[in-house]
Formats: C-alpha cells, structure tokens, sequence
C-alpha cells in the first residue's frame, strides 16, 4: 500500500501530519475537493484547505470535474501531495470519466503522499456502496458501478461519533457488522498506512 494520511477532518488532525510526512512546508499540493458542493455539510473542506496552508503548503486548487485532462495531469505530476474530499459517489464518477484513479494510482505507486478526507478516504476501499446512506449516490448518475480503487482492504467509516453523522453513521455499522471490514474513525483520529502498516492514530482534543 502507498503512503495514506486517511482522515475524517483534516483540520483535526493536521497537527499529527508532520509527524507522518516529514515538514511539508514550501511543498505544493493538489487539492481535489471535487462534488463537495452537492453536500449538505461541507465546512471540513474548506477548514482542510486552511490547515493545509496553515503547514506552509502550495495549495493547487483542482477540480477534477471541470479541469481539462491536460490540466490534472499538469497539477498531479508537479505536486508533491495529493488531498481528495468531496461526495464519494460524484468523486468517483468524475475519477473514472478522466481516468484521475488510474492517474493516482500511478502517482501513489511512485511514492507520492495521498491526504484523504471524508469521501477522499471512503473512495479508497474496495467499494462505496455501503456508504450510501451517508452520501448522495443520486448526485451521480453517470457513475456505473460501485467499485472504489481498493487501495485498502478494508472499509473505513468517517465522522463516527460526530455531528450530523452520527445516527447514519451506527446505521452503516449495524447494516455491515460481521459483512465488511468496518473500520470507524472520528473527527480527531485516522489511519496512517505506510509501507503496508495500518495504525489509527489519534490526537488530542482541545480543551
């Protein structure tokens, strides 16, 4: 498995991404915050955005929906990072319409760093359908089929125990317990995957 910084809100948890990435200022990052807009909660994003500046970082805004194909490739290449948030259904639709998971794929594999927030992490596992009752399948009609780009094996279930989720979220867990590898992280904890190793970190609230 590549490098994954796999979060629920970035902004929670960026104090701790030094500490797996090694001092990310000066570098630039591609920032994918695609579909985002068809969410009735969105504030994570744009406070990931801020935390991710707030490190020092370039922040490349890509919208992988509207950019030209010459354009993502462009952003991809030239950044040292790779954020992705938005509706896990529309992000994958429009990762498959410019080819963007096989464009990850390629670039995690040659050892860049992927940031996953929220949808960014659902996207990763073996398949989305699960999470439907969090997200908005109807916002992507085009999408065919539910396979997610398994870049984990198992199934991770963002905003657990945090508000507006936290009724969807215990109805996704009692739908799949003994189906899936479900694998819950609040708002302040995430799963750090380097060379192969799964841990859950966690980092302290403020008080």
């Amino acid at each position: 498995m590549p490098n994954l910084f796999l979060t629920s809100s970035f902004a929670d948890v960026a104090a701790l991404f030094p500490e797996f990435a090694g001092n990310p200022a000066g570098r630039s990052v591609a920032f994918i915050p695609t579909a985002s807009m068809v969410k009735a909660y969105r504030g994570y994003v744009d406070d990931g955005r801020h935390a991710l500046r707030s490190l020092g970082m370039a922040v490349e805004e890509l919208d992988i929906a509207a950019a030209p194909v010459e354009h993502i490739v462009r952003t991809l290449q030239q950044s040292g990072y790779i954020y992705v948030s938005g509706n896990t259904f529309c992000l994958l639709q429009e990762m498959r319409r410019k080819n963007v998971d096989c464009m990850l794929v390629g670039h995690l594999s040659q050892g860049k760093t992927y940031i996953g927030e929220s949808a960014g992490t659902l996207v990763l596992s073996p398949d989305i359908a699960c999470y439907a009752p969090m997200e908005n399948p109807a916002a992507a009609p085009e999408l065919k089929g539910t396979k997610g780009l398994a870049l984990i094996p198992f199934y991770p279930l963002v905003h657990y125990r945090s508000e507006p989720f936290v009724e969807v979220c215990e109805k996704i867990m009692a739908a799949q317990q003994g189906r899936l590898d479900i694998r819950p992280i609040t708002n302040h904890e995430l799963f750090a995957v380097r060379s192969g190793v799964v841990e859950k970190w966690t980092v302290a609230k403020a008080v």
